[in-house]
């Protein structure tokens, strides 16, 4: 993820998620990771969570450059 977001031009970092998302226990089994969009004010998982449309697609971006990578490997 950090390859492609990078050479797609964008801005990242490396983040841990305390929450317990699919990917902690997708690692067991295999290398896992998250895609985290900025939200408004860091709210997120709430009624009031709201991206700009900008980096929805930023971020739809990396997941397609990732999925394409894995596709041809």
């Amino acid at each position: 993820m950090r390859q492609h977001t990078t050479q797609l031009g964008l801005q990242h970092m490396d983040i841990l998620s305390g929450a317990g998302h699919d990917a902690m226990y997708m690692a067991s089994v295999c290398p896992s990771g998250m895609i985290f969009i900025p939200c408004t004010k860091g709210v997120s998982h709430n009624e009031t969570e709201n991206a700009r449309p900008a980096d929805v697609v930023a971020g739809t971006r990396v997941l397609a450059a990732c999925v394409m990578d894995l596709a041809n490997r």
